[in-house]
């Protein structure tokens, strides 16, 4: 058994050197859109980092807008600013992280997703990507509610698949 499975690590490791033979390191671009260079110069953070074909899109606020649909909306319309400015899309988006401060329990953090989701499926209407929803008690910038991280594949959006069947629906008991 021993000797099988150190045969079987040698091949794995043979594979995966050849694998990396062919490959170059992937670049690595530090990106802003226009009106947050600051953000790399001043705060010492990059909003968009694009690794291959990878990229990485930096918490962006929800803080400007009137109330809490426009701000999420106006979130959205940079995150998309933000992937255009690697040559991504929003269909490539793969990964979401989204930072809550409005919540101070399940309940509340209930009742703003009913609010949050109307306008996150606006902007992913099929094909979703992977989301974590966190609450937090402050966010950097004044007055934003949200803030939300992005990880995109640049290409990804292109012919997804979601081989996902729908959950069985069971009938309300009868009383």
């Amino acid at each position: 058994m021993l000797k099988r499975t150190v045969s079987y690590l040698v091949l794995l490791a043979c594979a995966a050197s050849v694998s990396a033979a062919g490959n170059e390191t992937p670049s690595r671009e530090h990106l802003a859109p226009p009106g947050m260079e600051a953000a790399y110069h001043d705060w010492h953070y990059t909003p968009v980092l694009k690794v291959g074909d990878m990229v990485i899109v930096s918490g962006i606020p929800a803080g400007r807008g009137a109330d809490y649909e426009e701000k999420i909306e106006n979130m959205f319309v940079a995150l998309k600013a933000h992937l255009a400015s690697a040559g991504a899309e929003m269909s490539d988006v793969v990964e979401l992280t989204s930072f809550h401060v409005l919540p101070k329990d399940d309940a509340a953090f209930r009742e703003e997703f009913a609010r949050f989701a109307p306008i996150h499926h606006r902007h992913f209407p099929d094909h979703y990507p992977a989301w974590s929803a966190v609450g937090t008690t402050a966010l950097l910038a004044p007055g934003a509610v949200v803030e939300l991280r992005a990880v995109a594949v640049i290409g990804s959006g292109k012919q997804p698949r979601a081989n996902i069947p729908q959950p069985q629906r069971r009938p309300p008991p009868k009383d």
